[in-house]
């Protein structure tokens, strides 16, 4: 789950992860009054899910009043669109409006999990506000890299040896490692998958501050931290991902044009990958789990089919737990009551098999039914085509 700069810097505060003074506002005046309060400069930061907001005009420095009122104006309710956003863009409900600082560096500053190593690293460069994939790719040596052992916890040659790195003064490694010791406490604690600061900055007075905040939690962790639930904002997320959530469907839609329905992420990813191969796109990712029913395949089959894209239905399923009869059950209730046009193109192996097929056979459906997975890839790709 994701949530708000806003969101993520009230989380850094009770951390005693050091942020600029700020207040977000949901209307244009209670924004003016939060940036008078302050003083100028100030900043008006368009608060979405997405990343790159500067470049998207969704970021302003205010020096005045006048400027203030303006940008004020400019960005709340704004559709920002950028390459994270997709074209369809995010409404701006909401504005961040923080103090303006002389900045004299821009460090990154990231935890993640080193799924391979099975700990937390943590990667910090002095070359931060620029995108990290662009500095990895361009100078890789720029990348510091520390990886903390769960058992032991940070420790503070951790974090001289990543201040040093950064060129920091004795000064200000004392307040880095100050903000590394909490924000690490904080990434434990709550189960975070991501916390990431671009930029990380120096100002002229040696503080260290965040003044960007990036969070991902661990949607698996999310029933021990109900408060941090409740942050969830729906108006964020696509609509159709929001609906599978809510009958703990994995569901994510994608561009292309083949709607797919698969048990199991690592299925899920095959597919796609040879749906790719013979020269499809698939339109999501749906993973109905491995333990499913009926009816939880008729809801699946309304999600993937909402989707205006889709020109083609793959069902690949193997019948390890899930009994590919129940599956044949909950699709043809699913088809049944939708005025379906497009062709769908079914594979089931596995745990009750050949009862599986004989549902869809006798259900008096059109459907295309294949025992191979390439030939089904295959045939799902022409249809999708008007082949």
């Amino acid at each position: 789950m994701k949530i708000h700069e806003y969101q993520a810097k009230d989380l850094f505060r009770s951390f005693q992860v050091a942020v600029p003074n700020g207040k977000t506002a949901a209307t244009a005046p209670e924004a003016l009054a939060v940036a008078e309060a302050l003083g100028y400069p100030c900043v008006i930061k368009a608060q979405v899910h997405a990343g790159g907001r500067g470049k998207a005009g969704g970021i302003k420095l205010a020096r005045n009043r006048s400027e203030a009122e303006k940008y004020i104006g400019e960005i709340l309710g704004m559709t920002l669109v950028n390459g994270q956003t997709g074209p369809q863009g995010k409404l701006v409900r909401k504005l961040l409006v923080e103090q303006g600082l002389h900045i004299s560096r821009e460090l990154y500053l990231a935890i993640i999990l080193d799924r391979e190593k099975a700990m937390p690293v943590i990667i910090a460069s002095a070359q931060g506000g620029m995108e990290i994939e662009e500095v990895a790719q361009q100078n890789p040596q720029a990348i510091h890299k520390q990886h903390v052992h769960p058992v032991t916890g940070l420790a503070d040659c951790h974090s001289r040896n990543l201040a040093f790195k950064l060129g920091l003064n004795m000064t200000q490694q004392k307040k880095f490692s100050q903000l590394l010791a909490g924000l690490y406490e904080l990434f434990i604690k709550t189960d975070m998958s991501l916390v990431e600061i671009n930029p990380l900055i120096v100002t002229g007075s040696d503080d260290v501050l965040a003044l960007d905040a990036k969070i991902n939690f661990d949607d698996n962790a999310l029933f021990r931290h109900p408060e941090i639930a409740a942050w969830r904002d729906v108006f964020e997320e696509e609509p159709l991902e929001v609906e599978a959530s809510k009958y703990d469907l994995n569901y994510i839609r994608l561009d292309g044009n083949i709607g797919c329905m698969v048990n199991g992420a690592g299925l899920a990813m095959a597919t796609m990958d040879i749906i790719k191969y013979y020269g499809g796109e698939p339109a999501n990712f749906l993973d109905v789990g491995g333990a499913t029913s009926a009816a939880r395949v008729k809801e699946a089959f309304h999600i993937l089919l909402a989707d205006p894209k889709v020109r083609a239905v793959l069902v690949n399923i193997f019948g390890g737990i899930v009994r590919t009869d129940l599956v044949a059950e909950g699709i043809v209730q699913a088809v049944r009551g939708m005025d379906i046009t497009i062709p769908i193109v079914i594979r089931l192996v596995g745990t009750n098999e050949e009862d599986g097929m004989r549902i869809l056979r006798e259900s008096g459906l059109n459907f295309v039914t294949e025992s191979e997975l390439a030939a089904a890839v295959r045939r799902v790709v022409e249809l999708a085509k008007g082949d």
